[in-house]
């Protein structure tokens, strides 16, 4: 009786441990993410529908992405020919790797903490103010309001600063100010997208 030959195993179709940049200059490049608890990057259905919305703004914007994590929205604007970009992550190997990711893309206009993205919002932004700013915290940790209160008290945008925020999807209850006017929203299974544009 012939033996079965092993069958092969299916290759993980997923881009789990990996971000994949959609268009731009650095189209189709995939970026290793790594393992970090809480850290769930944008997926690229989300990430295509966000920059269709802001087909217009990216180009030249200065971009701050809050809670970075992967990388993957601020990686994608710098993509996209955005002027600069400041990443905020608080993981110590996730901005590890964001470091290396910068360096992969050789950019110059990528700069990178790890820090607290709460504290490091409560400081006085040194006149550097911001035209697109991604807000997508880890879930269910009540991150996002304290986020954009901070953003708005110390001068973090410049004016009409697109905000783009990311939250679950039952989390409706954002106090947000009356001049932040909501462009775009999707809800896609367990996540709720937001563009705001300041007025």
């Amino acid at each position: 009786m012939r033996k079965k030959s092993p069958q092969k195993q299916p290759k993980n179709k997923s881009n789990d441990g990996f971000i994949r940049i959609i268009s731009g200059q650095f189209r189709g490049r995939k970026l290793p993410v790594k393992d970090v608890q809480g850290l769930r990057p944008t997926t690229d259905r989300i990430k295509e529908t966000v920059f269709n919305w802001l087909m217009q703004d990216t180009r030249d914007a200065r971009v701050l992405d809050c809670f970075a994590g992967s990388g993957g929205l601020g990686f994608e604007a710098l993509s996209r020919f955005a002027h600069c970009a400041t990443f905020l992550e608080m993981d110590n190997s996730a901005t590890a790797q964001l470091k290396t990711n910068a360096q992969t893309l050789n950019l110059n206009n990528a700069e990178i903490f790890c820090t607290d993205s709460l504290r490091h919002l409560s400081q006085n932004p040194n006149e550097q103010q911001f035209d697109l700013v991604f807000v997508d915290p880890p879930f269910r940790q009540n991150l996002a309001q304290p986020c954009c209160d901070l953003l708005i008290k110390n001068s973090w945008l410049s004016e009409n600063a697109l905000i783009y925020v990311e939250v679950e999807s039952e989390l409706y209850n954002l106090d947000l100010p009356s001049n932040w006017l909501l462009l775009k929203e999707k809800t896609a299974g367990q996540v709720q997208c937001q563009l705001y544009q300041v007025q």
